[in-house]
């Protein structure tokens, strides 16, 4: 009888200790964009990808599926106005629409005033040090579209008015080059900086990640609610679609609140995976990049290092 249970007993043993391996999956995140705006340096792809956020080995990275990789994601940034000043405006039916179908950050913050901090925030994880909207600035630190190409991801930034491909003016027409964080950092190449002429009518063709910016007339800042959510419709309401059923998404967010609401400003997220509905965890311009480079498979850079993945909207 005791010779027969130590034999069971070392089966069961033998049985558990085959059972006990831990299955890992990775799935290669390559740039399906046709843009060379910012071409991917390929031979970093591969590391990069395999160790999004502060570098951790994939056997201790997040669940892939608490963040999707996207194959596409638009950012579009508006200007000065509250939350409580669109959200629910019945002057803004195209941005209550993307309310409604999309994630809604209700506890959203700038990070600054004026203007030209914020954008740099929300481009390289950092003010770097800039409290006015003083032009021109030259920074050559990392950035957003660096470590996108780091991760083999490809970058551009879409400026209306923006005269040519590359300009490094403050000014012309409603084009403001504080409003253009790209343009001041030497490690971006000048094929990044585009017209909003240039925006491609095909959306498969988009970068991995590209920003919008509206002159000042469509943004907000000199002209109305109204105005604005029009030029959002006419430009990007035929991608806001597309996303939902091509692994993309789309990001609206402002740069800053107008002064008198704690910075208080709304975002919304709408496409692919996004799970609709209010989400109440707080966010500010480092977290929205932190959700940039998860969606893109490249490390997080600045503040963004220690900005909590943005897990609770997406649809697992």
């Amino acid at each position: 009888m005791r010779v027969g249970l130590l034999v069971g007993l070392a089966l069961g043993t033998v049985v558990l200790a085959g059972c006990s391996g831990t299955a890992t999956s990775s799935t290669p995140v390559s740039s399906r964009a046709t843009s060379p705006a910012f071409p991917p340096a390929a031979n970093q792809a591969t590391s990069a990808a395999t160790s999004p956020g502060t570098g951790a080995s994939p056997s201790t990275a997040p669940p892939r599926q608490a963040v999707p990789r996207l194959d596409h994601v638009v950012v579009v940034v508006m200007e000065n106005h509250t939350a409580i000043a669109v959200l629910g405006n019945p002057d803004a039916p195209f941005i209550n629409g993307l309310a409604r179908t999309g994630a809604t950050l209700t506890q959203s913050y700038a990070v600054a005033h004026p203007s030209q901090p914020n954008y740099l925030a929300l481009f390289s994880g950092s003010t770097q040090g800039v409290a006015s909207d003083r032009c021109p600035l030259t920074f050559s630190g990392p950035n957003l579209a660096t470590s996108l190409r780091a991760a083999g991801r490809t970058f551009a930034g879409y400026s209306e008015d923006l005269p040519s491909a590359g300009f490094t003016g403050c000014r012309a027409g409603d084009y403001a080059r504080k409003h253009n964080p790209w343009v001041d950092f030497t490690t971006v190449p000048p094929a990044a900086n585009q017209p909003m002429t240039r925006f491609p009518t095909d959306p498969a063709r988009l970068p991995a990640v590209a920003f919008v910016v509206p002159n000042l007339a469509h943004d907000m800042h000199d002209g109305t609610v109204a105005e604005g959510d029009a030029w959002l419709a006419g430009h990007l309401g035929g991608y806001a679609q597309w996303a939902r059923t091509h692994n993309s998404a789309l990001v609206v967010t402002w740069d800053e609140d107008d002064d008198n609401h704690d910075n208080r400003i709304a975002t919304l997220v709408v496409g692919a995976h996004v799970r609709p509905g209010p989400y109440a965890g707080r966010v500010d311009h480092y977290r929205v990049l932190r959700l940039l480079s998860d969606v893109a498979g490249a490390r997080p850079v600045g503040r963004a290092v220690g900005a909590a993945p943005l897990t609770g909207i997406w649809d697992g």
